[in-house]
C-alpha cells in the first residue's frame, strides 16, 4: 500500500528529472524554499498542495499516484493465506495463471469459457488479495518480481503436485521444441547454487520471450509450460537397497 513517504520520493525524484530545485518550486508555489523543505521533509501537505506541485511539474494528478504504485516493492512470494484464496476457486487459479502470463481480459475470455463478467471479478478478487492493481478499463498491474515464485510448500504447489504434476509427466516431450532431461550426479555442495541461478536465468529468459511474443499474431504462438527443478533425492527404490 502507498505512504506518504512513497509520494515524497516520487516526488523528489520527479523534481530532479525536471531540473527544479527547492527554490525553484518555492518560486513556482509562492512560499519560502525552508516551507517547501520542510513540508517534504514531513510529507504534511493537503491535495491542494500536491495538486499544486503537480502542476509546477507540468505532471497529471494521476499520472504522479500511478508512478507512486509502480514505486511499490514488488512481491517474490505470496502469503499462506493469499496462496489459499487463490486455489479456493479453480477459475480463479486459471485467471491467476493467465494475468502471470500477462493475458489481457480480451484474450482470457476468447481462450476460455468465461463471460466477460466473469473475468471481471476474477480480476477484482485479484487486486483484492494482492496478485494484480486493475486499472480502468479492465487494465491492470502485475504487482509480482521477476523473481516470483510459489511458496515450495504451499497451496498452489500442493494443488499442483496433487493435480497435475502426474498430468504433465504423463506427456511423451517429443513433439515440436519439446524435451525431458534427467540427469543424475555427484557435485560440490559449494557449485550447487551456481548451478540453480543458471536455471533461474533460463526461467527468466523463458518468461522474457513470452512479453516479447505477445505483439506476434496468436497463430505464430505456442503455449509451452517449462518446469525446472534441481534438488538432492534419489529414487526411493534406490534408497531401500543402500547399505
Amino acid at each position: 500500500m502507498s505512504t506518504t513517504a512513497d509520494l515524497v520520493l516520487v516526488l523528489k525524484k520527479e523534481l530532479k528529472a525536471a531540473h527544479l530545485t527547492y527554490a525553484d518550486l518555492a518560486q513556482k508555489l509562492g512560499m519560502a524554499e525552508s516551507s517547501v523543505k520542510r513540508m517534504l521533509a514531513r510529507g504534511d501537505m493537503p491535495l491542494s498542495r500536491i495538486d499544486a506541485i503537480c502542476r509546477a511539474l507540468k505532471l497529471d494528478f494521476a499520472e504522479l499516484a500511478r508512478r507512486v504504485a509502480d514505486a511499490q516493492p514488488l512481491l517474490a512470494e505470496l502469503t499462506q493465506a493469499q496462496e489459499k484464496a487463490v486455489v479456493a476457486d479453480k477459475k480463479l487459479l486459471l485467471v491467476a495463471i493467465c494475468v502471470l502470463s500477462q493475458w489481457t481480459l480480451e484474450q482470457i475470455t476468447a481462450a476460455y469459457r468465461l463471460s466477460e463478467a466473469e473475468c471481471v471479478k476474477y480480476l477484482a478478487q485479484l487486486d483484492r488479495i494482492g496478485i494484480i492493481e486493475l486499472r480502468p478499463l479492465n487494465r491492470y498491474r502485475l504487482i509480482l518480481a521477476k523473481t516470483f515464485r510459489w511458496r515450495p510448500h504451499g497451496p498452489v504447489m500442493d494443488y499442483f503436485r496433487e493435480h497435475a504434476l502426474l498430468d504433465y509427466y504423463s506427456g511423451g516431450f517429443d513433439g515440436h521444441g519439446e524435451g525431458l532431461l534427467l540427469v543424475h550426479g555427484s557435485i560440490s555442495r559449494s557449485l550447487a547454487p551456481s548451478f540453480m541461478e543458471r536455471l533461474q536465468r533460463v526461467a527468466q529468459d523463458f518468461a522474457q520471450q513470452h512479453q516479447a511474443d505477445q505483439k506476434l499474431p496468436g497463430q505464430d504462438r505456442e503455449g509451452y509450460t517449462l518446469l525446472l527443478a534441481m534438488r538432492s533425492w534419489e529414487f526411493e527404490a534406490f534408497g531401500a537397497l543402500r547399505r
